[in-house]
């Protein structure tokens, strides 16, 4: 599922002739061009093309992410299942298929959505894990996190006669570039990864070389200048916050989202922004200024003032650090609460990382579609460190983040020498697109810090966390659990212990 309409955006618009669909969310930015649209039972099926791209892909619009039946949706598995077992049989001459189920485990975190097992030849065993290509692509793309999990499983709950050496994914033809390139970055020299895809009609089963997945291809969208971004939008922000209780004014936070752009926040919730741009039918320049979030955005009209007046009152009465957690408006967007926290206490909480060169919600292409790191920012030797946030538990936060770090990385390892100084030192693809002005970037591989409330880091983050390269240096943080009123570490765990 790449967008869920509910809180996504989206916009369609016709330029040189052609329908062109953009979707944004948080998470990621989408645009294609429409080529074809059929009504479908149950979806709505767009043909559409990507900038540069030969063949067309298919999106749909569907009412939920799996429309199969129950039965019909446990009967899949159950035929995968059964497929897998006559594929691993076939294809390993000399091992056991052993103990192949889908059946939920929630203790140990293993759904139904996953097929798990063993191969056993003698003393030695590896684990199996695969994922049908009837699933969908976020469950997919999770298929690692559930096979490391299984893995560290059979090894601790093993009766000693058997060692697991290794663990083999089996995902979908198509559907193995995320798990590859994750699966480069694991630690090689404890367990022996093997990708393999299945056709499932053929029955063909295909092993994946994940070292040799080509270049990541990442590009960063070009920084822009906080200051002009609010110079250009004063008269808009000085409206909104006349509008803003007198007495809650100081804990408004103006942040630009882009050069044209100006978001008024409170504890990272967006309740109003300011877009300059141009007026219709002319070349002057005005400003388009909103209240409201997500689709409840509605343009600012003197006919409105008194109710965007009383929505302003009524979100500062309810979000702050000691309000309800029943009442919605304080629930919202926890993640960006405590992003807001951790941008404006960084420094005091971790003081080895620079505040002054943080960036926040970073937008960075890959392969056409956008992805946005939570925190960005330099340590006080000038290595990169890409932070990710969760307010909640997920499974899926370490590779999740190792994506990000992947792909920061990749940026890092860009360098050119900048356009006309052929002689100078080669910059990254950070300080190229203005990012870190006047800071040395250092050539260490990034840093991965990953935090969240003590009680909301999902007990199985850390065993898949060892399991990393020791090329990727990691720390998990725990915060105190009521980080709203008080942000403090409980405490912390590093790769280098995890290692020793």
């Amino acid at each position: 599922m790449l967008f869920d309409m509910r809180s996504a955006h989206y916009a369609v618009s016709e330029q040189h002739g052609r329908c062109l669909l953009q979707l944004w969310s948080e998470e990621r930015n989408l645009m294609r061009t429409i080529v074809e649209v059929q009504e479908r039972a149950q979806c709505l099926r767009l043909s559409t093309r990507r900038m540069g791209a030969a063949k067309p892909q298919t999106l749909e619009m569907v009412p939920t992410s799996d429309r199969r039946t129950p039965t019909a949706r446990e009967a899949a598995r159950r035929n995968y299942q059964r497929l897998l077992e006559r594929v691993l049989t076939r294809q390993f001459i000399g091992s056991k298929v052993d103990g192949l189920r889908s059946a939920m485990d929630l203790e140990h975190s293993f759904g139904p959505s996953y097929v798990r097992g063993r191969l056993l030849k003698g003393t030695a065993a590896e684990a199996v894990i695969g994922v049908s290509e009837a699933e969908s692509g976020a469950i997919v793309d999770g298929v690692l996190t559930l096979g490391i999990l299984w893995l560290d499983h059979c090894r601790q709950h093993g009766d000693g006669r058997r060692h697991f050496g290794g663990l083999k994914v089996i995902v979908p033809p198509g559907a193995w570039r995320t798990t590859a390139e994750r699966m480069a970055w694991l630690n090689h020299a404890a367990a022996d990864f093997q990708l393999f895809t299945l056709d499932e009609r053929s029955e063909e089963l295909t092993e994946v070389d994940f070292r040799d997945t080509g270049n990541l291809d990442s590009r960063l969208v070009h920084a822009f200048s906080f200051e002009a971004a609010i110079e250009r939008a004063q008269d808009g922000i000085a409206r909104l916050l006349s509008l803003v209780p007198p007495a809650a004014r100081e804990r408004v936070e103006i942040r630009p989202n882009s050069a044209t752009e100006v978001g008024l926040m409170l504890h990272g919730l967006e309740f109003a922004r300011v877009r300059h741009g141009f007026a219709a039918n002319t070349f002057a320049r005005e400003n388009e200024i909103s209240f409201g979030a997500g689709a409840n955005e509605t343009p600012l009209t003197e006919e409105n003032e008194p109710l965007c007046r009383d929505l302003f009152s009524r979100l500062f009465l309810s979000r702050h650090g000691d309000g309800a957690h029943t009442d919605p408006l304080f629930r919202l967007q926890p993640e960006r609460w405590l992003e807001a926290r951790l941008r404006a206490e960084i420094t005091e909480l971790l003081p080895g990382l620079r505040g002054d060169m943080l960036y926040s919600q970073v937008p960075a292409l890959s392969a056409g579609d956008r992805g946005l790191l939570d925190l960005l920012t330099l340590d006080r030797n000038g290595r990169l460190t890409v932070i990710e946030l969760k307010a909640d538990e997920d499974l899926h936060l370490p590779l999740q983040a190792l994506d990000y770090w992947i792909r920061v990385r990749a940026l890092n390892n860009d360098r050119q020498p900048a356009a006309g100084n052929e002689g100078g030192r080669p910059l990254t693809a950070f300080e190229r697109q203005g990012y870190f002005a006047g800071a040395e970037v250092s050539p260490l591989a990034p840093r991965l810090l990953l935090a969240g409330p003590a009680l909301r880091i999902h007990p199985a983050n850390e065993p898949v966390l060892r399991y990393f390269s020791p090329q990727v240096e990691w720390e998990l943080i725990a915060l105190t659990e009521h980080w709203r009123r008080e942000l403090k570490v409980v405490f912390r765990k590093r790769s280098g212990d995890a290692r020793s």
